[in-house]
């Protein structure tokens, strides 16, 4: 599947790479450190795409350096043309890379579109301290009863494994990971750009959270799972 990202097909179904939503899940990367104390210098992203997550890292602790490796060349040419010199754009897979290593890195909405994405999770664990995970949870009993939300997702944007909160952290321990930190992001109540159904759930999906959000989570979807881990 990895033609996808290194041809022309998925910047012409995702024109824009999400660009949007960096602002937004950059914030959320920024508090989960900040509220853990992590000590670091360097960040790295895997996945980057156009840059913008890192780009807005950067704004958040300029003090440190910050690196993204796309294996996509449309999303890299994009992010090489506003690289600034406290971040470097890389045309490579990471795991490629002999002896390279940072304090935290960045997997944001990427182990879903990975075909051995177990075999990535182990590959990835000694490049890095602490690792911040972002993942969607589309399993949830409405999309399961409604399909089209999970194929949609998987014609349009790659994703070709689903997770909800339990498999998603069991993943993660069974590939050696330590857990130091997890939370939910309103990923369908907060992001620009929402579908008319997501707009339509928002007020019976944040009425629920606020009960009980395990279960609104696993009911009714519109959430992803924010993971430090070691």
């Amino acid at each position: 599947m990895k033609e996808i990202y290194e041809g022309d097909l998925y910047a012409e179904r995702n024109p824009t790479w999400h660009e949007e939503d960096s602002p937004w899940k950059a914030k959320h990367i920024a508090n989960i450190i900040r509220k853990n104390g992590l000590s670091f210098e360097t960040i790295c992203e895997i996945g980057c795409g156009t840059g913008e997550i890192l780009l807005n890292l950067e704004k958040a602790f300029p003090e440190s350096r910050l690196s993204g490796y796309e294996i996509s060349p449309h999303a890299y040419d994009r992010a090489s043309r506003k690289q600034p010199t406290s971040v470097s754009f890389h045309l490579k897979d990471l795991l490629e890379e002999d002896a390279v290593s940072f304090d935290i890195i960045v997997i944001a909405d990427v182990i879903e579109h990975v075909e051995d994405y177990i075999k990535f999770l182990k590959a990835l664990k000694d490049r890095g301290k602490y690792k911040i995970f972002h993942i969607p949870l589309d399993l949830s009993v409405q999309s399961v009863l409604r399909a089209w939300p999970i194929m949609g997702l998987r014609a349009n944007v790659g994703h070709l494994h689903y997770f909800f909160k339990d498999t998603a952290l069991a993943t993660l321990t069974s590939c050696g990971y330590e857990i130091i930190d997890y939370q939910y992001t309103a990923s369908r109540l907060e992001l620009p750009n929402q579908a008319f159904s997501s707009r339509l759930m928002k007020m019976p999906r944040r009425a629920l959270y606020s009960v009980n959000a395990d279960f609104a989570v696993r009911l009714l979807g519109g959430y992803s799972l924010l993971v430090l881990a070691e």
